[in-house]
């Protein structure tokens, strides 16, 4: 059906303008916040140590990460269910939240038991092999929550005995993973000036890190570290510089085409308005970090500028927006950058999570990695240590007109502006050197208009991008090969993709779709190997874990407000009979 969208996000485009308004409402049902034990979390959840974390990767056992690992490559090394047993695949059981709205949750497993999240920032306990509830808290909303694309939530971080949850109301809020109960709870940001938090947050070494929407409201983006123990902040890293946003006057993309930029207009522009714009530039950080360890360094992508549309008001690259940035873990101190697209114009933002993984430079000589899947279709390579694009890959989706300008009437331009990679984590096989990357392809118009800063919690576009009504929108789970960029295979689907992948040991895929099917794929050549009917959006990414040896793949299914999939409340876990 046709609609406007209201924003193409750093990950998260949005859709329809009832969505992601002030939202005082925000759901009657979680006014009060409350913590419901319906049974006690069994001795065997044990406060989850720092070592632990930082092997996770390595851990057929629980899955710690919302992205599995540190390097957030989403793969998970049991191999129990494979490529041969994996169409004997069927329900071990299924569980029902309280919130029937869409659902992005990635769970966290520790010591057989999982933690959910919901929408309206809902958190729940249960046995992961039963799906027995243990706990359930409701987080209590301030009296307005600002957000874009729905009032999700994608998960929880865990550090010793603790969770850590952002909420849509601009707070960090720490809770007993044991019961459930509030220890501590922080404000990062006023959502009255349009700040919201849906990202899973990362926790490393006593910190917990977590970035904010907001990029259609007019906000200045951040990436904030607080005290794991007393919730205190630590420092703040700017994705919004206070000065030198101009950047260096870029005519071209990250792939080398022209954007048909006036940078003599432009520079008049900011002569004329000076640089006090910084404060309202956008610059949203909508997905989970990465971080090396060994050198201690955080990277993350950074959302659109604001206003999305209207650039005049914006004068210069933007920056950081459109970037993959690293900065120290410790100060949180700048190292580098990379811009994919000066001064958006069309929503284009970075949006999908890194991935920090060996690739081939163009030498032929293994070096650290770090690798982005694009809204552009693009999925990029970088070195680890400068910033340097070592290759970008195929286009996945259809590239048409790049790079036209918005118009007062509306212009064409492919793709459009929920994607090519959306904020769907991609996921990495270090044995077949893929990373699967799921697309959309919206044939969207994008037209512009003159728009004045309206106010904190006011969405700001700058005009609209609009779904082509007559034209046929599907999704593509693709495989790129890092170290050639070429697109080993593609499966097609009938409805844009959206919610991320997981790769496995067992040679095997997984993908869920917005019509409720949840799909396993040969990792190696992309034939379909089994599917299930989940009777609501799977437009969340799936985890793999073990209980007793016995090993499990968990997905949420509550559709997605973004692209308006069928709603549901349930997480579905599977297992061979």
């Amino acid at each position: 059906m046709p609609f406007t969208l209201i924003r193409g996000v750093v990950g998260l485009p949005l859709l329809a303008l009832a969505f992601g308004l002030p939202a005082a409402h925000a759901a009657d049902e979680v006014q009060n916040t409350s913590t419901t034990t319906t049974s006690p979390v069994p001795s065997a959840l044990q406060p989850v140590s720092q070592e632990q974390l930082d092997r996770a990767a390595t851990s057929s056992a629980d899955w710690l990460h919302s992205n599995g690992s540190y390097a957030q490559t989403r793969y998970y090394r049991g191999a129990q269910i494979n490529r041969t047993n994996v169409a004997k695949l069927r329900p071990a059981f299924i569980f029902q939240t309280a919130v029937n709205e869409s659902m992005e949750t990635a769970p966290i497993v520790s010591n057989g038991v999982m933690f959910i999240t919901t929408s309206f920032n809902h958190v729940y306990a249960v046995d992961a092999a039963t799906g027995k509830e243990f706990w359930h808290y409701k987080h209590k909303m301030g009296p307005v929550t600002t957000f874009c694309c729905g009032p999700n939530n994608r998960g929880v971080a865990i550090s010793g005995d603790r969770l850590f949850m952002g909420t849509l109301d601009a707070k960090l809020v720490a809770l007993d993973a044991k019961t459930g109960k509030v220890l501590w709870q922080s404000e990062i940001a006023d959502p009255d000036q349009g700040y919201s938090e849906t990202m899973a947050p990362a926790v490393v070494d006593g910190k917990v890190l977590i970035g904010t929407n907001g990029g259609e409201y007019g906000i200045r983006g951040f990436v904030k570290a607080f005290d794991a123990n007393s919730g205190s902040l630590l420092w703040t890293f700017y994705t919004i510089p206070e000065t030198g946003q101009e950047g260096v006057w870029a005519t071209k993309d990250a792939t080398g085409r022209d954007e048909k930029r006036d940078i003599d207009a432009e520079k008049k522009q900011l002569a004329a308005k000076g640089g006090d714009f910084y404060k309202t530039l956008g610059g949203g950080v909508w997905m989970t970090p990465a971080i090396d360890r060994q050198t201690k360094t955080v990277f993350f992508v950074v959302g659109n500028p604001s206003p999305d549309l209207y650039g005049a008001i914006r004068p210069g690259d933007n920056l950081y927006t459109d970037s993959l940035v690293a900065i120290d873990l410790d100060t949180g101190k700048y190292k580098w950058h990379y811009q994919y697209v000066p001064h958006d114009v069309w929503d284009l933002d970075a949006v999908s999570p890194p991935i920090l993984i060996d690739v081939r430079d163009n030498d032929g000589k293994m070096i650290p990695g770090v690798v982005h899947g694009g809204k552009t279709g693009h999925v990029y390579v970088h070195d680890r240590a400068t910033g340097r694009l070592i290759r970008y890959s195929q286009a996945m989706i259809p590239q048409e007109n790049m790079w036209t300008l918005p118009t007062a009437a509306g212009a064409r331009m492919l793709p459009g502006a929920n994607g090519g990679v959306e904020w769907s984590p991609m996921a990495f096989d270090p044995k077949t050197r893929l990373v699967y990357a799921a697309n959309l392809h919206q044939p969207m118009t994008y037209q512009v208009e003159d728009a004045a800063y309206p106010g904190g919690s006011k969405l700001w576009l700058g005009g609209a991008f609009k779904v082509i009504a007559n034209e046929q929108q599907w999704g593509k789970l693709s495989a790129v090969n890092v170290d050639t960029g070429k697109v080993a295979w593609d499966y097609k689907t009938e409805q844009p993709l959206i919610g991320g992948v997981l790769a496995t040991a067992g040679g095997l895929v997984f993908n869920g779709e917005g019509n409720g099917l949840f799909r396993a794929f040969d990792s190696a050549t992309g034939k379909k190997l089994w599917e299930y009917q989940c009777g609501a959006g799977v437009n969340a990414p799936a985890v793999s874990y073990s209980v007793n040896g016995k090993q499990y793949v968990a997905v949420a299914a509550g559709g997605n407000t973004q692209l308006d999939f069928k709603r549901g409340n349930t997480v579905l876990v599977f297992a061979l009979p």
